[in-house]
């Protein structure tokens, strides 16, 4: 049996950046001294070895602090969200899925998630492809077309324990992305996220098990606690959910870690089981509305 150790970092972001890198690099070695193989952190969060994910590591979640926090890739000296990195990867030889961060690039803002290799190097960058622009009377209103622009490319890494493919909170709920993860070879997809309480009780869960189950890969996704600055409550619940869409470990709100095993054995013994793949019928998936025969 193949077992790798999945941690994911549920930390409390404030407005106090070096507060929030402090957090995150002791949440990073705590994670290490686990034994941790892949660790994710989460959205606006910093986050081969061991991966180690966070959600939002090092700015809350509002537009009051995108810009102010915002950092240059092209920098990455001037950054101490890259130096904290760096540092942490060097010297516990692990790999990081770093949440999310507000990236500065050509006059414009995006919603950013970095792997880092253990040799300090940034692997690679996603940037959130699907802005979530919701309005909800009464719930919540928020645009994030007004302050970040659309990243365009899907994310794949290859590291020793594996192929992730990587997303951003509300790129979760475009299936299409995940679809291509999984013909591209991916094992696990991670998803720093922060969905807000209303949104997260009814879509999170949800959305985490039906990709798993449809494409019968692990999918992991790491929030902030609740507790993060803002006026953006956020709903939490870090988890790793199984190839046949079983929950294997969550969270709640509060600020922890998820700790869980995945045995990338069990993607095969699925898609044994119940070959969709296989299955499928794009010969007769076709655009129903009155135009017969047009593919989609």
């Amino acid at each position: 049996m193949y077992y790798k150790l999945l941690h994911q970092n549920q930390l409390s972001v404030t407005s106090e950046k070096n507060q929030n890198l402090a957090c995150a690099r002791n949440s990073i070695k705590a994670t290490v001294e686990c034994g941790a193989r892949l660790v994710d952190l989460p959205v606006s969060c910093l986050a081969t070895h061991v991966v180690v994910a966070i959600g939002n590591v090092d700015c809350p979640y509002s537009n009051d602090y995108f810009a102010k926090f915002a950092k240059d890739f092209e920098n990455e000296d001037a950054s101490p969200t890259f130096s904290m990195l760096f540092e942490a990867v060097c010297s516990h030889g692990i790999t990081i899925v770093g949440g999310s961060v507000p990236e500065s690039s050509d006059g414009q803002l995006y919603n950013t998630s970095c792997v880092f290799g253990p040799d300090g190097k940034l692997k690679a960058k996603h940037r959130k492809m699907h802005l979530f622009d919701i309005d909800i009377p009464g719930d919540i209103t928020l645009k994030e077309s007004d302050f970040f622009a659309a990243g365009d490319k899907p994310t794949i890494v290859d590291i020793d324990i594996g192929r992730i493919g990587v997303g951003i909170c509300h790129d979760i709920c475009f299936p299409q992305l995940a679809v291509l993860y999984r013909a591209k070879g991916a094992h696990i997809t991670c998803y720093p996220g922060a969905l807000n309480i209303s949104s997260g009780e009814l879509l999170w869960e949800v959305m985490q098990r039906a990709q798993a189950a449809d494409n019968q890969f692990f999918v992991a996704t790491c929030s902030p606690s609740r507790d993060s600055s803002g006026s953006y409550a956020i709903w939490g619940h870090s988890t790793l959910v199984g190839p046949s869409g079983e929950i294997i470990a969550t969270s709640g709100h509060e600020e922890t870690m998820v700790v869980a095993e995945i045995d990338y054995s069990k993607i095969e013994l699925q898609r044994k089981g119940l070959p969709l793949d296989k299955q499928k019928r794009a010969d007769i998936y076709t655009c129903v509305d009155g135009h017969e025969g047009q593919k989609p």
